[in-house]
C-alpha cells in the first residue's frame, strides 16, 4: 500500500493534521493503536488561537456545544483566600472565539472522528500497531501488526508524520531524544462528576501552596476537575475512593452528599518540561507530544499539538503538489520548536511561582499577586523565530511571526473566511492595478482594511503578507515590498 501521507496516533494533533491535509486534498492514512476513542479525560483547555484552528475546519460551531468558556483566573492563598481575580470576557476576542475554552477531550476526539468521515482523502485505521518505521531516498516505510488478526503490512508513504504521544516510537526511530528542561512534579488529577452545581465562580482556581498546591475548574456541566500536588509518598491509589479523596475537593463541594459525586478518574501524572533535540529525519516529523513536553498550568499543552499541525499542514500539501520548494519543510522545526520551548519555559515560570518558595513564597505572592495586570491572561503567544517564511527585521520590531487577528470585515465575514487557508495580502494602501495583477498571479487573495475597522488598527499603515496558517510573513510600509514571494497551496 502506498499513500503520501501516514500519520501515527489519533489523538488531537494527528486528527487535526488529518483534517488540515485533507482539506488540500492530500491522501492521508491515520494509524491508531486502540480500536475507538480513548474515554479517559485528558486535556481540558485551549484558547482563541487554538480554537481558531478549529473554526479553519468549520468546527468552531460544534466545538462551542461541548464546551465552555473560561472566566478567567483566581490566585488562591494556601488558606483560599484569593491573591488575585483575572476576568476574561467569555465573549470573542481578537480571534474571533472565546480566549480561554473548557472541554473534555473525548468529546473533542469524537468530534475530529466524525469530521474526517466527511473527508474523502482521510482515511483512519484503527486497532493498529506500529513496528517499525524506516526510510531511504525513495520514501518511507511503516510496519504495522493488525492487533485483532495478528496479520502484518508495510505501508509506503511519502512522508510520516509522528503524533504518536509522550513515549513516541517515531521519536526513537529517528534517534531524536528529549531534553530536560528541569521541572518534575508529580500530581494527582481527579476528575468528578455530580449533577449538583457547586457554585464556584466560572473559572480556574489556583491555589498557590507551596505544601500542596491545587488546582479546581469546572470543565462541563456536569464535570469537574481537581489536581493536587501529591506529596512524598503518595500515589493516586491512596485516592482512589471517595472517602480518601474528600477531604481534598471538600472546600468546593461543601455539604454536597458524597452520593451526589461521582468519581470519573483519578491518576498521577508526572509534569514535565522537555523538547526534543531535533523534530526532523529526512521524511519524517514529529509532533504534540513526541515533540514536546510541558507542565500544565498556562493549559497549553495539547494546543502546542495543534499548531504543528496547522504550520506543517499547508507547507507539506505545497511540496506535494509542487507549488512550494521541499526547502519549505525546513521551516517547521525553526519555526515550531523556539515557540515550543518559550512557552514551556513559560509555563515552568508560572509552575513555579505557584508552587514552590516554601513560607517566604507565600509572603512574596500576597504582596506580589495584587499588583499583576491582565496581562497574564493575555492569550498571545510569542511571534515565532526568523525563517524562509518569516522576514522579520534584525533591528526592529515587525508584525512578521505573529498572527494577524481573525477579525470582522467590512461584510459580517472574518478574514479567515475570506483567506480560505491561502496566502492574503492585508493592506491598508489601495493597489494599482500592476500590484493587483501580482497578487493574482501569485494566488493570494487581496484584503483591504477600512479605517474603522480592527485590522487596520493592527496593520496600522502598509501591507502584511498572511500566510495561509495565519502567520504574517512580512510586513512593511510599501505595498510592493509585501507582494507574495509564494503560491498558496
Amino acid at each position: 500500500m502506498k499513500v503520501p501521507v501516514v500519520i501515527l496516533g489519533a489523538g488531537p494533533t494527528g486528527l487535526t493534521t488529518a483534517a488540515l491535509l485533507g482539506r488540500y486534498g492530500v491522501e492521508c492514512l491515520v494509524i491508531e493503536r486502540w480500536d475507538s476513542v480513548y474515554a479517559q479525560p485528558r486535556a481540558v483547555h485551549l484558547d482563541d488561537e487554538v480554537l481558531r484552528i478549529l473554526g479553519r475546519l468549520g468546527l468552531a460551531g460544534e466545538f462551542a456545544a461541548i464546551s465552555r468558556p473560561c472566566h478567567g483566573l483566581r490566585l488562591l492563598d494556601p488558606d483560599l483566600r484569593v491573591l488575585a481575580e483575572f476576568r476574561r470576557s467569555p465573549g470573542a476576542g481578537r480571534h474571533g472565539y472565546p480566549e480561554a475554552n473548557m472541554f473534555d477531550q473525548p468529546d473533542l476526539e469524537y468530534l475530529l472522528r466524525t469530521h474526517l468521515e466527511t473527508i474523502g482523502a482521510v482515511t483512519l485505521r484503527g486497532g493498529t500497531e506500529v513496528t517499525g518505521i524506516s526510510q531511504d531516498e525513495a520514501g518511507a516505510r511503516v510496519a504495522v501488526t493488525d492487533r485483532g488478526t495478528g496479520a502484518r503490512e508495510t505501508i509506503h508513504a511519502d512522508y510520516v508524520l509522528g503524533c504518536d504521544g509522550a513515549n513516541s516510537l517515531t521519536r526513537t526511530a529517528i534517534g531524536a531524544t528529549m531534553t530536560d528542561l528541569k521541572f518534575d512534579q508529580r500530581w494527582l488529577v481527579a476528575d468528578i462528576a455530580t449533577p449538583a452545581d457547586l457554585g464556584a465562580w466560572e473559572g480556574v482556581h489556583q491555589v498557590c501552596d507551596p505544601r500542596r498546591a491545587a488546582t479546581y475548574m469546572r470543565i462541563g456541566k456536569t464535570r469537574y476537575r481537581w489536581e493536587f500536588r501529591l506529596l512524598p509518598g503518595e500515589t493516586a491509589d491512596d485516592f482512589g475512593h471517595l472517602d480518601r479523596l474528600h477531604p481534598l475537593v471538600a472546600p468546593w463541594t461543601g455539604d454536597i452528599p458524597a452520593g451526589d459525586l461521582e468519581i470519573v478518574r483519578v491518576a498521577e501524572y508526572t509534569f514535565r518540561a522537555r523538547v526534543a533535540d531535533r523534530w526532523r529525519d529526512r521524511r519524517v516529523f514529529l509532533l504534540g507530544d513526541a515533540a514536546h513536553l510541558t507542565p500544565p498550568f498556562i493549559g497549553q499543552g495539547m494546543g502546542a499539538g495543534l499548531r504543528d499541525a496547522v504550520n506543517l499542514a499547508w507547507k507539506l500539501a505545497g511540496v506535494l503538489d509542487g507549488t512550494l520548494p521541499q526547502s519549505t519543510l525546513d521551516t517547521y522545526e525553526a519555526e515550531r520548536k523556539p515557540h515550543a520551548r518559550a512557552m514551556i519555559q513559560r509555563a515552568v515560570l508560572i509552575g513555579k511561582a505557584m508552587t514552590e518558595g516554601g513560607r517566604f513564597g507565600v509572603l512574596i505572592r500576597r504582596v506580589v499577586a495584587p499588583r499583576l495586570n491582565g496581562r497574564v491572561l493575555d492569550s498571545a503567544t510569542p511571534a515565532l523565530h526568523r525563517s524562509d517564511l518569516v522576514t522579520r527585521p534584525r533591528f526592529r520590531r515587525s508584525l512578521a511571526g505573529r498572527l494577524c487577528p481573525n477579525a470582522l470585515l467590512d461584510d459580517g465575514t472574518r478574514f479567515d473566511d475570506v483567506a480560505g487557508g491561502r496566502f492574503a495580502v492585508v493592506t491598508t494602501i489601495t493597489p494599482s492595478e500592476t500590484e493587483r495583477a501580482a497578487i493574482r498571479k501569485s494566488g493570494a487573495v487581496l484584503v483591504t482594511t477600512r479605517r474603522s475597522g480592527r485590522l487596520h488598527r493592527w496593520l496600522r499603515t502598509g501591507a502584511a503578507v498572511v500566510r495561509p496558517d495565519g502567520t504574517v510573513l512580512s510586513a512593511g510600509n510599501r505595498l510592493s515590498r509585501s507582494l507574495p514571494r509564494f503560491t498558496a497551496p
